[in-house]
């Protein structure tokens, strides 16, 4: 068993991933790699204080980090391959668990 500690931790990823807000950002991130706070917002349809505030979240949880800054824009991508790891199976289980119950889809 991993010690409670590690079991913590790991729930508070998924407290972060578990906000739709958040994947919406984490999946545009995954999509496009190193992105701005204003192309992620427009990407994701949330407006730019939104998207900048679920990023400072998920970069204070290490989830996200900040390569680069050009001017005053700051460029954030996925922090590792884990977190990338994390987002493809998360995505991929939905699309399997939808293709077996349709009844789960929006129809």
């Amino acid at each position: 068993m991993p010690s409670d500690e590690d079991v913590e931790q790991a729930a508070d990823v998924f407290a972060l991933l578990g906000d739709p807000n958040r994947l919406r950002l984490l999946a545009a991130l995954l999509a496009g790699g190193e992105m701005c706070v204003c192309d992620l917002a427009a990407v994701t349809g949330m407006s730019e204080s939104a998207a900048s505030h679920a990023v400072r979240w998920l970069r204070a949880h290490r989830i996200v980090s900040s390569p680069r800054r050009q001017g005053r824009m700051m460029y954030y991508r996925l922090e590792d391959a884990h977190v990338r790891m994390l987002l493809d199976l998360a995505l991929t289980h939905t699309q399997h668990t939808l293709a077996l119950h349709p009844e789960r889809g929006d129809g």
